[in-house]
């Protein structure tokens, strides 16, 4: 009896074999299915075994593979988050320095250019003027061919129009009055003068708007002005009209600034991509009566002189790259603003005007003085602490 018994035993649990090792499977087969799906292959499903063990001997499969997808889902997700962040934010960062790089490249680009334009064509007032038309070609054509957002972005009213035009007139006589200095003296002293425009911005917030200034921001200015005033003694190429030039250009610009804050105030809805699109197309407007009122007589004989020195298509080519460079290194600029905290902005700007002094000294050949070297980089040191001190009393 008890051998029967025990083959009694034996045959049934051969009878629920099958059926075990048929669950089993299935359960294992939509493991695999899921683990597929998911783009892990086969090596998730080696560290289930448990959970589809438990699942089958519990007799719940169903339930067992919905906790186990489940689970995989939750820990696949978790381990991916910080992986796509991570990549997300490489990708953020890859962006912004290719607008810093292209805002330093396009801005060294057209100061060499310009520069060298200005050698064959001494006519300040109407190479500004070009600067502005190419722009205004561009934003045109921009504006038509369906890109709205990198140009004009909508139509403006004429109130509307009336608000940008202050601001935009300030700077389009402020953009003359830099290339005044730019034809008249080295590179690196323009720039070096135009450091002093946030001494201007901070007289102008206070005389127009009654914004006094903090006494640490005030004390920062002190080393702009010396190292400016240092530099500007020992420069070789100084004369008066370069000079007053770049401090015109620090006036109009800080003028810019303060009637800009009120009309970005107002609109709101209008990028500072399309504002400065209206900004060139006013700046025409002002620009190319007045050239033609100064330079105007002489422009033929003028152009002329610069055909036969460069060839008839060299010049024309300067021109209209001179002007591609200067709309587009100051569309890079609003690029990289609207990625960076303005702190960022700011040192990036002095970083710039290193950049642009250096590469105009390697390559006009300009010899500096140990003053002029000394001063530019105290003056570069305070715009620095200016830009810090600003941002950390905001």
């Amino acid at each position: 009896m008890a051998t029967a018994g025990k083959a009694s035993r034996v045959l049934s649990s051969a009878a629920r074999a099958p059926k075990f090792t048929s669950l089993r499977k299935r359960a294992g087969a939509a493991e695999a299915k899921g683990s597929r799906q998911l783009g892990l292959g086969g090596r998730s499903a080696q560290h289930k075994p448990l959970e589809l063990a438990s699942s089958i001997t519990s007799g719940s499969s169903k339930v067992g593979r919905s906790d186990a997808s489940f689970v995989r889902d939750v820990v696949v997700k978790a381990s991916d988050q910080p992986a796509v962040e991570s990549s997300s934010g490489m990708n953020e960062k890859l962006v912004t320095g290719g607008f810093i790089a292209l805002w330093y490249g396009v801005n060294v680009a057209f100061n060499l250019t310009n520069k060298s334009l200005f050698k064959h064509f001494p006519y300040p007032w109407t190479v500004s003027t070009v600067h502005v038309l190419v722009g205004t070609i561009y934003c045109a054509a921009t504006y038509f061919l369906g890109a709205k957002s990198a140009s004009f972005g909508r139509p403006v009213s004429k109130k509307e129009f009336g608000m940008i035009f202050a601001p935009a007139s300030m700077h389009a006589l402020g953009h003359i009055a830099a290339n005044l200095s730019f034809a008249a003296v080295a590179i690196s002293l323009t720039h070096t003068v135009k450091t002093l425009e946030p001494v201007f911005s901070a007289g102008l917030q206070y005389l127009l708007m009654g914004q006094a200034t903090s006494l640490p921001i005030l004390a920062s200015l002190v080393p702009i002005i010396g190292g400016v005033a240092m530099a500007v003694s020992g420069d070789l190429t100084f004369n008066l009209v370069g000079f007053l030039g770049a401090m015109i250009s620090n006036l109009t610009f800080g003028l810019r600034a303060v009637l800009s804050k009120k009309t970005m105030g107002t609109l709101k809805d209008l990028s500072s991509t399309s504002l400065y699109a209206y900004t060139t197309l006013i700046s025409l407007i002002i620009c190319a009566p007045l050239a033609l009122i100064v330079e105007g007589p002489s422009l033929q004989a003028g152009a002329q002189a610069a055909i036969e020195s460069l060839g008839a298509g060299n010049f024309y080519l300067r021109l209209f790259a001179v002007g591609m460079f200067y709309h587009l290194y100051n569309q890079f600029a609003f690029n990289t603003l609207a990625r960076v905290n303005p702190v960022s902005h700011g040192v990036c700007n002095v970083v710039k005007r290193i950049i642009i002094i250096g590469t105009s000294v390697m390559f006009f050949g300009n010899i500096l003085t140990r003053q002029t070297i000394v001063g530019t980089a105290i003056a570069l040191a305070g715009t620095a602490l200016y830009t810090e001190l600003q941002n950390k009393q905001k």
